[in-house]
């Protein structure tokens, strides 16, 4: 049971950072600090992926959204094979 822990701590903090940097992006002087840079180079990699296949709509960029609903199944999928496995 503690290994469901972990997991679902792991991306409990991930969801975190990717929401704590989607808001940061709206705030210059935050984005620009070293913790938002930081939260740059732990969140843009897995964003990229979205932003390839789902283009921004006007000014908004909804595909943060989008990987934040992909991230919720990944973590459902891994969870459904840790419980099949354990």
């Amino acid at each position: 049971m503690l290994t469901f822990q972990v997991v679902n701590t792991i991306f409990t903090i991930y969801r975190f950072v990717l929401i704590i940097y989607i808001i940061a992006s709206w705030l210059p002087q935050v984005y620009e600090s070293p913790v938002g840079k930081l939260l740059s180079r732990l969140s843009e990699p897995y964003l990229s992926i979205f932003r390839r296949f789902i283009p921004p709509i006007g000014f908004i960029d909804i595909s943060p959204i989008v990987a934040l609903f992909a991230l919720h199944f990944i973590e459902v999928g891994i969870m459904t094979i840790l419980d099949w496995v354990i």
